[in-house]
């Protein structure tokens, strides 16, 4: 199997990553975690592969407690029916006032009742239609089947979102179920349903685009809808996800063209589970911990929240004593500084800044400086 990458088959080296192992299919909140951390090779990787992360890490011993409570998605699912009541008139009400809509009423198509396998196909065909009529009536389109182009597979996205068409314009229209109080909304909420709505933008720009339409008549300004103080009335705010689009092409585009990645590592590594017939896996813990740890992390905080092999990555980057444990704004202000004690050492003298790290040496004295004349 050697030289796969040399001759032009990363195809054929991200299966051998991935093994036995079945691949696991993106979906939107898989896609949009790919924009919260950009820059980590290990997950580009495993995410190109389709390597199922969670499997990994309960195999390892950090399995990452997410998901939702039972609470949550029955209230999530409540709110939901809510703004989708009566053909979604109440969001008709939001839009209207978040849009500037001029117009008394919608059309309505709720694409799910033509069944999961024609929805995709259904969906392209109102999206065609409503491009090439571009009439000012206005059309919602209730959960749509989305495609994108993954690391060389087809992603299916089944968001219960709405895509909404007036005027030859397209909007997205995504809700959550996390309040606003006080019109003020947690932030990091707010900045995950940024991403996850910039999937769904991206991904139907991508099919207008093979509809021969232009993909700019969708909108970067989606419109977020949350529950309003501690009641259930809706409210609708625009969100602007420009920023989480250029960042998610960007990863999009890296994993299409894993060749440099794959480059420096060898030809038989392989993260495969191994699965027995129960489906459980039967390889060595410390054989895939070895294997993944070939591959470069770069662990943040954030990570806690939006990757699978957070907690693993967190246990490798104490071990190393990484500069990373103290957050992305930290560790980029330490540019070339990868670990705390390095970071100590060139503060307080006892380490010689290498080639390149002599202004940051010089920031770190003169701020261990001050720290000591605080304290004294």
């Amino acid at each position: 199997m050697t030289g796969l990458m040399r001759e032009g088959d990363p195809v054929r080296r991200l299966e051998v990553l991935r093994g036995t192992t079945p691949p696991r299919p993106h979906d939107a909140r898989a896609i949009a975690a790919l924009a919260a951390n950009p820059g980590c090779a290990r997950r580009a990787l495993m995410d190109g592969a389709g390597i199922d992360k969670d499997a990994a890490a309960r195999h390892l011993g950090f399995p990452a407690p997410f998901g939702q409570s039972p609470f949550a998605i029955t209230r999530g699912n409540a709110f939901e029916a809510l703004v989708k009541a009566d053909g979604c008139a109440e969001l008709l009400r939001m839009l209207r006032e978040v849009l500037g809509l001029p117009i008394a009423e919608v059309a309505y198509h709720d694409v799910e009742n033509v069944g999961a396998h024609l929805r995709h196909a259904h969906t392209r065909a109102l999206i065609d239609r409503a491009a090439r009529d571009g009439q000012d009536a206005g059309t919602l389109y209730d959960h749509p089947l989305l495609s994108l182009g993954i690391a060389g597979h087809t992603a299916y996205l089944e968001p219960d979102v709405v895509a909404f068409q007036l005027g030859g314009r397209f909007h997205i229209v995504e809700i959550k179920s996390f309040a606003v109080i006080d019109g003020q909304a947690d932030p990091s909420a707010v900045a995950g349903a940024a991403r996850q709505a910039a999937v769904y933008v991206l991904a139907l720009r991508a099919m207008l685009e093979e509809l021969g339409h232009d993909p700019l008549m969708v909108s970067h300004d989606v419109v977020l809808v949350c529950p309003e103080n501690f009641a259930n009335r809706p409210v609708a705010t625009l969100v602007d996800v420009r920023r989480q689009l250029a960042v998610l092409r960007r990863q999009l585009a890296r994993m299409t063209t894993l060749d440099r990645l794959l480059d420096g590592l060898p030809d038989d590594l392989t993260f495969d589970l191994r699965p027995g017939e129960d489906g459980r896996p039967t390889r060595p813990v410390a054989e895939l911990s070895d294997a993944l740890r070939r591959t470069t992390a770069r662990y943040a905080p954030d990570c806690l929240s939006t990757c699978d092999l957070c907690f693993f990555c967190r246990d490798e980057a104490r071990q190393e004593g990484a500069s990373d444990l103290l957050g992305r704004q930290v560790r980029d202000e330490l540019g070339g500084v990868a670990s705390v004690d390095e970071a100590l050492g060139l503060a307080d003298g006892t380490r010689d800044p290498a080639e390149g790290q002599e202004e940051i040496a010089r920031l770190l004295r003169n701020a261990e400086r001050l720290r000591r004349e605080c304290l004294t």
